[in-house]
């Protein structure tokens, strides 16, 4: 009797054990399909040219719809993707480390910086892709604010080589959705991304829907073509690069406007 009841102890516990690995993590406001930590790349070869002055007022805005980066949160440490890189804004929050090598504008000792690319840099097919062109495809090119590229070599270089990786993007407190549109479209720009700093598919929940998938618009942006006025809103989120999903519950309230911004309690990491 004791080594049945034992046995059957183990096969309840086990049982129990696999139960809780296979339910999802959840969070207060929020849901994690599994566990995800994203990873910096490998160090790949690419080269950097800047635009706009110090005080990078050229980079506002952009081709991300991030508005203004100061205000939400992305600094003047900020990139244009060659489209090779860009993707079709599909890498809009991405994170990259940048470090200048093999030439004589580089500082001293080779410091890197970390950059979020907010634009596009797009092609210049009246230049040759190695003299002027320099965002051309299928060229890897990042076009940094001046002030990230002045810390990294010196600004009179124009171009410099540079090594690059992706890297995990930190960000403080959760993700950022901020509303444009109207009653019968939504369209939502996702900001403050953390982990892989990118978004790969998205949906929206009212409080009377069921889940509805949203299109890629541009950028860092996706909409819904569905009246959800006077609803509750949830977001259903995954990852471009690490695929994980991310569902925040109740980010808008029911009076919720557009031009507001609102913040879940979840993000990825």
């Amino acid at each position: 009797m004791a080594s049945i009841f034992t046995s059957r102890r183990f096969d309840f516990l086990l049982m129990v054990l696999l139960l809780s690995v296979a339910v999802q993590p959840a969070v207060s406001g929020g849901y994690y399909s599994s566990p995800a930590v994203y990873k910096p790349s490998p160090w790949y070869l690419a080269h950097a040219t800047f635009y706009g002055d110090e005080t990078a007022s050229e980079t506002m805005g952009g081709a991300c719809g991030y508005g203004n980066l100061i205000q939400n949160g992305y600094g003047t440490n900020t990139v244009a993707l060659s489209s090779t890189l860009f993707k079709n804004g599909y890498a809009c929050g991405q994170c990259y480390q940048i470090k200048c090598v093999q030439s004589r504008w580089c500082y001293a000792r080779s410091p890197f910086i970390t950059v979020t690319a907010t634009n596009l840099c797009p092609p210049n097919w009246a230049q040759d892709s190695n003299n002027g062109g320099w965002c051309n495809p299928p060229r890897v090119h990042f076009d940094m604010s001046k002030p990230a590229f002045m810390k990294i070599a010196q600004w009179k270089a124009g171009i410099v080589p540079v090594t690059y990786r992706r890297v995990p993007c930190l960000r403080a407190g959760g993700l950022r959705f901020q509303f444009q549109g109207n009653a019968y479209w939504l369209l939502v720009y996702v900001m403050n991304v953390g982990g892989a700093g990118d978004i790969g598919a998205m949906w929206v929940k009212g409080s009377r829907t069921a889940w509805i998938r949203m299109s890629h618009n541009w950028g860092a942006s996706y909409q819904a073509f569905a009246s959800l006025g006077g609803q509750a809103l949830s977001f259903r989120i995954t990852s471009l690069t690490t695929k994980q999903t991310i569902v925040a519950y109740n980010v808008a309230p029911s009076k919720w406007n557009v031009g507001l911004t609102y913040q879940a309690k979840v993000n990825f990491h």
